[in-house]
């Protein structure tokens, strides 16, 4: 492999990718055999039944193989409830967060998923939410929730890291450093949350420490501001708070995962090449691009040059490939 394609395969293995259509188009050929995205992530408009999502993630997971490239990470946003990309009727109801009355519930739920999503060759689901929000807030994510204070958030959450690890599933817990004290929705604009550090580990990070030490195997960041932390940039493009605080303070070795950043809390503000140069050195693994194919293009384009550029960045990216790579060890071990 030369100089050039080891780049390439470097920068396509950091993008996991949305798409259009229900087969595989064109588009979703692109990003495979051209970008060689390290996985894809699924959408309602990609689902019309069981056995046509099926016969999709099974049909892109063998083109990836045939195209040389590592297994095909395929993600879902299954939480349950209110957010879930398998709905019925095509698909049996699972209960949201606020639905569930304890662990046993939330572990008996995330198996379910979990049988679910193997049986359709899917095998990340970017649950669970472990934010937190006060009692009588009127939080961006209240039904979305297990409760209201970290201690139940971090045993149900870590319920449902071991029934989803437990049946096959990667679980991507969510959204770091925490935005359960947020009124505004990030898909639209960018939201701060001016609480202190001390106020973060006293609350917010709770149960993402209780997640790591139960293993989870990925961790999204928010695009949240936190200004008593990092003025200058949201968590998902923060040094301070993806390296420094969720590598080096908190002691996480896996891997990392912006939130889409297509949301306008991020495109609003920043371009794609700005964007995968701060993702490269923030030192997170993955950046997910939910919507357009093109930008994808355009951010491997950019990711390419800047490892080019860069040998330090390059040095760094090795470590998020090898992280990557594990993961998908994970799915090749007996459940």
């Amino acid at each position: 492999m030369t100089k050039a394609q080891t780049i390439e395969r470097m920068a396509g293995q950091r993008i996991m990718a949305g798409f259009h259509g229900t087969t595989l188009n064109p588009d979703l050929r692109f990003l495979i055999d051209t970008v060689g995205v390290c996985g894809i992530i699924l959408f309602s408009r990609n689902i019309e039944s069981a056995d046509q999502l099926r016969d999709l993630c099974a049909g892109a997971a063998d083109y990836a193989a045939s195209a040389g490239l590592p297994r095909l990470l395929i993600a879902v946003d299954q939480e349950g409830g209110s957010v879930a990309r398998l709905k019925p009727p095509q698909f049996e109801y699972l209960p949201g967060a606020p639905e569930l009355e304890d662990e046993t519930d939330a572990k008996t739920c995330a198996a379910l998923t979990a049988k679910q999503l193997r049986w359709l060759h899917i095998n990340m689901n970017m649950a669970p939410v472990l934010d937190v929000a006060p009692s009588e807030f009127d939080s961006i994510m209240n039904d979305r929730i297990y409760g209201r204070n970290p201690d139940r958030v971090s045993r149900m959450g870590c319920a449902v890291i071991q029934g989803l690890s437990n049946g096959g599933i990667l679980p991507v817990a969510k959204h770091f450093p925490g935005i359960g004290r947020t009124t505004s929705d990030s898909h639209f604009d960018r939201p701060d949350l001016a609480v202190s550090l001390e106020s973060l580990e006293n609350y917010d990070l709770i149960p993402f420490g209780d997640a790591i030490r139960a293993g989870v195997s990925g961790i999204m960041l928010s695009h949240i501001r936190y200004p008593a932390i990092d003025g200058d940039w949201p968590a998902s493009l923060s040094t301070i708070i993806a390296r420094d605080l969720l590598r080096k303070k908190l002691g996480y070795t896996g891997a990392v995962f912006t939130d889409d950043l297509e949301m306008g809390a991020i495109s609003k503000y920043y371009d794609i090449s700005e964007i995968m140069e701060r993702v490269l050195e923030t030192e997170t693994d993955v950046a997910l691009i939910c919507e357009s194919c093109s930008l994808t293009g355009e951010a491997f384009e950019a990711m390419c040059r800047h490892l080019a550029d860069s040998p330090a960045h390059a040095e760094k990216a090795k470590q998020s490939i090898r992280r990557i790579a594990a993961l998908k060890e994970f799915l090749n071990e007996p459940n």
